[in-house]
Parts: C-alpha cells; structure tokens; sequence
C-alpha cells in the first residue's frame, strides 16, 4: 500500500488554507483560528482573493502567489472551485491536500462528477487528499488543527480515525472534560483517495499511536483495508465501531458519505480474522477510548473484584464470565493478609466484599493487599453509595494507594449511583483512573 508523502501530511512545516476568512461563524474563519490557537510552529498561509489580512496575517491571492510551496494545503471553497485549486498547488508542488468542503459523492451524479475531477487533479500532480466533505485532520504531537473542530484535543497515544465528521466533534467534546489526548484524529469523509487503508498504515508505523480506533460506514478498497487491518492488529489493538448493519442504516450511510456499506456478515469475518474488536454502540466506543487513555495494556485475564456490596460484586461476576474472564483465585497468604485488616463479617473470597460500612482506610488497605498478589492480573474496585461513608473519601483512598504502586496492575472503578457519586468519578477522571458507572461498563 502506497503511503507515499503522508509524514508530510501529518507533520507539515507549513499549511496553506483556502477559503481564509474573518467571516465570523465560518468556516474558514474557525480553521484559521484553530490553524494559530494550537502550538503549531510552522508557517500558516490564508489563500483568498477577495482579502489582503486576516488578523494581522498577510492572505495571498492564489498558489501561485506563495513565498513556498506548502506541505499541506487545506481547502474549504465551494466545491466547484475545489479541483482546479487543487490542480494548481500540486503544480505548485503542494503533495498533500485537506478538502473539508462537501458537496462531492454524497450528493449524487453532480458530486460524484466532480470528486472525480478533484481526483484526476490530484493524480497528475502526486497530491494525496483527505477528504473531500471531512471535519479536517488534528495531530496535537505537532499542534496541528486542520480542522474546523470546535475543541483543541491534548496530546495521547490513541488514533481516531472516522468517516464521519460528527462523530468527531461529538468525541472531542466528551473527551475534554475528562483529559483524554489523540495522537491523531482523522476525519476521512468521502474518501476520495486517502481511505482507511492508509490512515491504518500510518497509525501503525507512528510511535506516537498506542490503539486505533475506528468508526467506519463503508469502505473503498477492500483488499488494502483488509491488508492493513491485518498488518496492525498484530502489533496494535484495534477497535472498530461499524454501523449500517441493517438496510436502512446502510442507506442512511450512503446519504451521508456515499459509502457503500455492504454485508455486515463480511465486515463481521473480516474483523475476527484481522484480531479487531468489533465495538457495538457509541458508548462502547466512548468506553474503549477511556479504557486506552488511562490504563496499560492488560495482559491476563485473572480480575479481583473489590466492593462494598455483595449485589454488585454477583453482577460484575456474571458479566466477567459471560465476557469471557475469569475470576482470579485469592491466594491463602492474600486471604490470610485480608483477614487482618477487614472485618470478620468480609466475605473471604473473590469478590472481596468488604461490607457496607466500610471506610476509607479499609479500601486502602485490602486494594494494597490485593494489587500484591501476583495471581492478580486486574482489579475492579466498586462501590454502592450508604449512609454510613462518603463515596468521594472513598475514591480518594484509592487514588492514594494506587500513587504509592508502580502501577503494573490495571485497576478499574464503578462508583454506582449519580449524585453521590459524580464527585468520585470526577476525582477519578482528574488522577486518570478508568471509571466507569456500572460494573458492566467496566467488565
């Protein structure tokens, strides 16, 4: 599979943007914006005849008025300009392209002509092109924020590669209050020629990528999409979330990027074979972003189960089982650790289930036992709001016990209930512990 050029892509040391504007609301006018907001240290060229500065910059006419040839161009102009100004920064010598304007295949004979056009510009001059109709691309490793995305992600280790535009700004806006860094977020549209084959390869071979996350509707190019998935589930986890497994949605997914859906039983095999864990909702796909930002990976299956209430240790028991976990066995010496710390009353096995009334330094005291025993290889840590003790002095506990291992066992929350437990979780999300609301979201 060719990648050809697309470092420069992601990493350019210079960005032309088209359709610069100081319309405020516009389009262009938030791409600039983002283009200088971020700590990107290149060179930002505004294009558009119609201005001579936008907010102190001096904007250019055309390709051919540039001080450089840029690595990036972005082009946010009405799509039937968007051919010819991709045909003039490729002769310019410009490889890499951004179109965020719509208006291409998803509209029909019309849009399909003219992503055709864009294409045949693209492949005279060598340019690869995300896009078109695509919220932009966002590499925070470099500051770069070729988008019109209303939030500036931090930096991560996760790779957010989407057809769709929406679900972006959608995960962006979650992702913020809660910490969450992106190594790179793709936003892929119409794919016109770059496609998730590509955008695949180059998560794999980018050092800064840890997982892959996928949200797809249809793709392009079966054999290099399989060909990728494969190549990087070897090395990466991969998780997808495929929709349009049904007649109406795959309808509503060629409406919206002119994506062929095709047979979900074949994406379904495809997944399984490549080693993709195959996400069902967006809440699936929510929690598997928070699982990756603030965990290592997890290697073993053997979980600990702690809890302040019998009830939701039987509940996270079955959802391990049914998901395919298994329960950890707690050691003699462990058991004989516990006993001395916790009540006669505790439960003497895994779930470790440490009462009701259990205190803070009770939860401190049997996490530290158990984050010793080495047939321990994850521990879910719940808790059942009571009258007897605050669920936030509680969390604290925790967080402080876990400051002082050296975090080789992955540890997950369900703090349960909402207005007791909301303080908790936000205490979580600030430490960057995996919390989840229920204890199967965190099985």
């Amino acid at each position: 599979m060719a990648i050809r050029d697309l470092d420069a892509m992601f990493r350019p040391r210079s960005v032309a943007l088209v359709g610069a504007s100081d319309r405020p609301g516009s389009i262009g006018a938030i791409t600039l914006r983002n283009l200088r907001s971020g700590s990107f240290t290149g060179s930002v060229f505004p294009v558009n005849p119609r201005h001579r500065v936008i907010d102190g910059l001096p904007v250019y006419p055309d390709a051919a008025s540039l001080p450089a040839a840029p690595d990036l161009v972005v082009v946010a102009t009405p799509p039937d300009q968007v051919p010819s100004v991709i045909a003039a920064f490729g002769a310019r010598g410009t490889r890499n392209a951004v179109v965020i304007t719509a208006g291409f295949a998803e509209l029909g004979e019309r849009g399909k002509e003219l992503q055709a056009q864009l294409l045949v510009s693209a492949r005279a001059h060598d340019v690869r092109v995300i896009g078109p109709n695509c919220v932009g691309l966002i590499v925070p490793a470099v500051g770069l924020n070729a988008s019109f995305a209303q939030v500036e992600p931090p930096k991560g280790d996760i790779a957010f590669i989407s057809q769709s535009g929406a679900l972006i700004t959608a995960v962006l806006d979650w992702a913020q209050p809660r910490g969450i860094g992106f190594s790179c977020i793709v936003s892929l549209g119409d794919m016109a020629d770059v496609d998730f084959g590509d955008a695949i390869e180059y998560a794999l071979h980018d050092p800064a990528t840890r997982t892959i996350v996928l949200y797809v509707e249809g793709i392009t190019h079966a054999q290099t999409f399989l060909s990728a998935l494969r190549a990087a589930g070897r090395e990466k986890p991969i998780l997808a979330l495929k929709v349009g497994r049904h007649a109406a949605s795959a309808k509503a997914a060629r409406s919206h990027t002119g994506a062929l859906a095709g047979s979900d039983v074949v994406y379904e095999a495809a997944f399984r074979r490549a080693g993709i864990l195959r996400l069902e909702t967006l809440a699936d796909l929510l929690d598997a972003i928070e699982t990756f930002a603030f965990t290592k990976p997890q290697l073993g299956a053997r979980l600990a189960i702690l809890t302040n209430g019998g009830g939701p240790g039987v509940l996270a028991t079955d959802a391990l089982v049914a998901a395919g976990g298994t329960l950890a066995t707690i050691s003699p010496e462990t058991a004989a650790r516990l006993d001395a710390v916790l009540s006669p009353t505790w439960s003497r096995g895994n779930p470790i289930d440490i009462i009701g009334d259990a205190p803070p330094q009770r939860y401190a005291a049997a996490l530290e036992i158990l984050l010793d025993d080495a047939a321990v290889d994850a521990l879910l840590v719940l808790n059942c709001p009571t009258a007897l003790t605050d669920p936030a002095s509680a969390a604290r506990a925790v967080i402080e016990t876990l400051k002082t291992k050296d975090g080789a066992t992955n540890v997950y929350t369900a703090w349960l209930g909402e207005q007791g437990a909301a303080p908790a979780r936000a205490l979580f999300r600030e430490a960057r512990v995996a919390t989840y609301e229920t204890p199967d979201d965190a099985i």
